[in-house]
């Protein structure tokens, strides 16, 4: 069993996580600054309304965890960034004891076929695209740190993202979305959690961004 913090647990995503970590028998902390949105959440988790940009929050939940999930959404400000320098400051502080982190990051951020990201393509949508560059700056944070700081990137597919049917299987790949043999991508929530938990379970990752889908 791990002892797991989620910030951002009242998202969709979220909640998905905190479904599957419970599930399989760990402990977990759902963490949200909108307490209402943990109404949804499994009441086996540990809810806790609070900043989940907060270096004092951060650090008081993440003391006592073995895995901190990030799975943020939106991107009024730069949350994604800001919660990424709180993580790497806490786990500095707390050296060798910090906890493993888990990003939930964006499909933005992977490379079509010519190798371009797809957030700078004309495609991309222009309401999505702030968050993916959040989202950019939070994984150059990640990838700039030092030390003690144990992190994983997971990303989405770019589109076809969402509630859906749990196939409990799904494929990675680095830098490029997982593609079917119709040339289809996607997963759901239900098997992107999974995904997730099994990274916390049995890391595979450890330092770099990777994607998964069915």
């Amino acid at each position: 069993m791990a002892r797991i913090v989620v910030l951002g647990a009242g998202g969709q995503v979220g909640q998905s996580i905190v479904a599957e970590a419970v599930k399989r028998g760990h402990e977990v902390t759902a963490v949200d600054q909108d307490k209402n949105s943990l109404n949804g959440i499994s009441r086996q988790a540990n809810a806790v309304a609070g900043d989940v940009t907060s270096r004092d929050v951060i650090q008081k939940q993440a003391q006592n965890a073995d895995v901190v999930v990030v799975a943020l959404t939106g991107s009024a400000r730069p949350e994604h960034a800001n919660a990424a320098r709180a993580i790497v400051d806490v786990a500095g502080k707390l050296g060798n004891k910090a906890p493993a982190v888990i990003q939930v990051s964006s499909g933005g951020l992977l490379e079509n076929t010519d190798g371009e990201r797809i957030l700078d393509t004309k495609d991309y949508p222009a309401s999505e695209r702030k968050e993916a560059l959040d989202q950019a700056d939070a994984l150059d944070v990640l990838r700039a740190a030092k030390g003690s700081v144990k992190w994983s990137s997971i990303a989405p597919p770019p589109r076809n993202f969402g509630p859906g049917r749990r196939r409990d299987a799904y494929r990675t790949a680095s830098d490029r979305p997982v593609v079917d043999a119709q040339g289809n991508i996607g997963i759901s929530f239900e098997d992107f959690a999974l995904a997730v938990i099994d990274e916390v379970e049995k890391p595979r990752f450890r330092n770099k961004r990777y994607t998964v889908g069915n």
